[in-house]
């Protein structure tokens, strides 16, 4: 993998860097930093933002100018906030994002982002501010390239191909910022985890292997793990799951993953024993759909495209990054993420269109398409968490049906919640980090339209392809217990 840049915060301007990165808000106002180099450039920057016509200051605007000697750089990036009086931690951090991408197209090996904290926020919030610039920084900073062979120079040792290496944030608040950092550095790492995992080749990463990642990456943090085998899953019932990967000749998991920040690490391994649980509200619990390659079984996808669905465990991959993320950063919560995995292959032994499969909840299951097989890993997992740790709200996570994105295309992610005290949570969490989330419908017709006529269940609903995430999620729905807060 591709080193990543260092990201560091600093009082002065290194000596060594090439780049500067200022900043303008609307009406191309420039920031005082921005003011202070274009005055030793002799105006330059100025001269330029007004032969430029499209950049007006509004965020997301990036101009880049040559410097004169003498000016202390080689070059300045002048990037757009917007209006002053609307900046917020997430502006900042997309303009990190931005100025990364304008870097990389510039030929600069380390980078002054000249910081003015005076630039609408409070002297408190300025170092929550930087911290959400350096994320969008880090964040912006990933390659999947771990296949690719490094070039070689003609003495056949890695070639250093340059390039950009470092990132330094100039500000008075560089001290408090740094600590402010630690935050986002851990969501930053748990998204970056995610991407690993999600990008993984199917050859590579499967339910065993999935299963041994998890536990290596997790349990130095204090995580505590479970991975359950075939065997053991057999044994409790883990009938939908277990049928989805009959197929395969690599054998399904679960993966229970404890994060006991608010009751401590150190308890024993019995099963919800938090504090918050002994006083009626269980712990929080993430389920994540893993199904790590996705043909579609005996209802076989087409060709096309199916190297794609190596990404069908990109729920699990989020519990995965989301559990990560909490144990670095040391939350004070308690956290289940618990996630299915499977192959859904087809074989001899594949699960076929007719079968009855009996759930862990004991509901039986008539399968129409073996392709429906998401709803069925986390109906099983649905029902585990529950009967074990009685958490006190559940968010389950997958790349279920191809549906919800002919509904709502890339921009958002359709949420199907049955509280709407939750929702209002989820609603501002989307608002904060500009993760988008559209609130889809549950409704008893949907519920219906997967009740079974030769058994309690059916795994596909009877309008096809019409509402196909809804009839998903209410399946999936029948599988909550005791009204608990489910989305």
């Amino acid at each position: 993998m591709s080193k990543p840049v260092s990201v560091t915060f600093t009082k002065s301007s290194p000596a060594k860097a090439d780049t500067a990165v200022v900043f303008a808000t609307s009406k191309s106002t420039l920031l005082p930093s921005a003011k202070d180099l274009d005055k030793k450039s002799g105006g330059l920057i100025s001269a330029a933002l007004e032969i430029r016509e499209n950049f007006k200051g509004r965020h997301g605007d990036l101009v880049s100018v040559i410097l004169p000697k003498g000016a202390g750089y080689k070059q300045v990036i002048v990037v757009g906030l917007g209006d002053a009086d609307k900046l917020d931690e997430l502006t900042l951090e997309n303009a990190g994002g931005k100025v990364y991408g304008a870097l990389k197209t510039v030929s600069s090996s380390h980078a002054a982002v000249l910081f003015d904290h005076e630039n609408g926020f409070k002297e408190g919030d300025a170092a929550r501010a930087l911290a959400a610039f350096a994320s969008g920084l880090r964040l912006r900073d990933y390659s999947f390239d771990k296949y690719k062979q490094p070039k070689k120079s003609g003495d056949g040792k890695k070639k250093d191909e340059g390039g950009l290496k470092e990132i330094s944030i100039v500000s008075a608040n560089a001290a408090a910022a740094n600590k402010a950092s630690a935050h986002y550095e851990a969501i930053a790492g748990g998204v970056s985890f995610a991407r690993d995992l999600v990008n993984e080749v199917p050859n590579i990463l499967y339910p065993e292997s999935y299963a041994a990642i998890l536990q290596k990456e997790l349990k130095p943090l204090g995580v505590q793990i479970e991975i359950m085998d075939e065997k053991k899953m057999q044994k409790l019932g883990f009938g939908a799951h277990l049928a989805v990967g009959m197929g395969s000749a690599r054998p399904p998991r679960v993966v229970i993953m404890r994060w006991n920040g608010l009751s401590g690490n150190g308890t024993d391994s019995g099963k919800g024993t938090s504090k918050k649980t002994k006083k009626g509200a269980g712990p929080l619990a993430f389920v994540g759909k893993g199904v790590t390659f996705d043909t579609g079984g005996i209802s076989i996808k087409p060709a096309a495209g199916m190297e794609e669905m190596k990404m069908d465990m990109g729920g699990s991959a989020a519990v995965a990054g989301l559990i990560r993320a909490l144990a670095v950063s040391k939350a004070k919560v308690d956290v289940i993420g618990i996630v299915g995995l499977a192959e859904n292959m087809p074989s001899d032994r594949a699960y076929r269109p007719g079968d009855i499969i009996t759930s862990l909840s004991g509901k039986t299951i008539e399968v129409l398409n073996t392709d429906a097989e998401g709803r069925l890993v986390l109906a099983d997992s649905l029902t585990y968490v529950q009967q074990t740790y009685k958490p006190s709200m559940i968010i389950d996570l997958a790349t279920l049906t191809g549906a919800i994105m002919v509904a709502l295309g890339l921009e958002y992610a359709g949420a199907f919640v049955n509280d709407d005290a939750l929702w209002k949570k989820l609603e501002s969490a989307s608002q904060r980090t500009g993760e988008k989330l559209w609130r889809m419908p549950l409704d008893e017709a949907f519920r219906d339209e997967m009740k079974g006529s030769v058994s309690d269940l059916k795994n596909l609903g009877n309008l096809g392809r019409y509402g196909g995430a809804c009839s998903a999620a209410g399946f999936l729905e029948m599988f909550v217990e005791n009204n608990t807060p489910w989305a």
